[in-house]
């Protein structure tokens, strides 16, 4: 792997992180989700951080974050797509999940997934695995997503730019055409057999659960971040995806539910966000 970060230097390994990228609609988060559960790993999605990410660059006087700000939501949505790729802040937000992930604890190890992660800004001795998709399935996957919107087309313009620096990096990638969830699941944790047979990960109930909620406080983050910003404000309304709490290592269940009622349950003596039949 290259030097991380924008400026070329030197980059600290980071032990204990499986890197995970790949293009929008490849399935890295629920490959991620399912593996992490399975292991007793912490899970680190890059989504959660999107706006505390454009924050940063904002105050860093990054021009792109700058014109982000200053556009209103519609205003945005009209601008070419190129424009809209540069107020994504791909190329910023990549140096910037490298930092979270230094930050985050070194025990257990730590799943990073995120379209920011590219082969150039992952740190030197890390281990680092792609999904990819074609063009044409790329477009299936987020018509079904999006619909009955349009495909976002700044995600088919990321997914070729992702594709496309991957490939020329010769970076390990798993193509998930006509794969199904569990296939790329079984795919990825046989290139981090190593890994995940080394550790270390969760040893007790508790502390799987505790990953869990940090996964899901992190989604809630993610929407308190948001509401922050000028143009947004409460939250309230939102209605997200969060993991299901239960202590089964192969559970896959998740729960639909308003932020806030989350943050309602989490508040009573750390109940625990379960799905229909479960129990912790």
């Amino acid at each position: 792997m290259q030097a991380c970060g924008s400026g070329g230097g030197a980059c600290t390994p980071s032990p204990g992180v499986l890197w995970l990228g790949g293009v929008p609609g490849a399935g890295k988060s629920t490959v991620a989700r399912i593996i992490a559960r399975r292991w007793g790993l912490r899970w680190y999605r890059s989504d959660t951080y999107t706006w505390a990410h454009r924050e940063r660059a904002a105050r860093a006087g990054v021009p792109a974050a700058l014109l982000l700000d200053a556009l209103t939501p519609a205003e945005r949505a009209t601008r070419p797509v190129g424009e809209r790729l540069a107020m994504a802040l791909q190329r910023e937000r990549g140096p910037m999940t490298v930092d979270d992930v230094r930050g985050l604890p070194t025990s257990p190890l730590v799943i990073a997934e995120g379209t920011q992660i590219l082969p150039d800004i992952v740190p030197a001795g890390g281990h680092a695995l792609w999904l990819t998709l074609s063009p044409e399935q790329q477009r299936l996957r987020l018509a079904r997503r999006h619909a009955p919107d349009p495909v976002p087309e700044l995600y088919v313009l990321l997914g070729a730019v992702i594709a496309e620096e991957v490939a020329r990096a010769g970076a390990p990638q798993v193509v998930v055409d006509g794969l199904s969830v569990a296939e790329v699941v079984k795919a990825v944790e046989g290139f981090f057999a190593a890994d995940l047979a080394q550790g270390p990960t969760a040893s007790s109930s508790q502390e799987r659960r505790a990953l869990l909620r940090y996964a899901n406080l992190a989604e809630v983050q993610r929407y308190a971040d948001y509401a922050a910003r000028p143009e947004t404000g409460s939250f309230a309304a939102a209605v997200s995806t969060f993991m299901c709490e239960c202590d089964r290592t192969g559970c896959e269940s998740t729960v639909e539910m308003a932020v806030a009622d989350f943050l309602q349950l989490s508040s009573r003596d750390s109940a625990p966000c379960l799905a229909p039949g479960h129990y912790s």
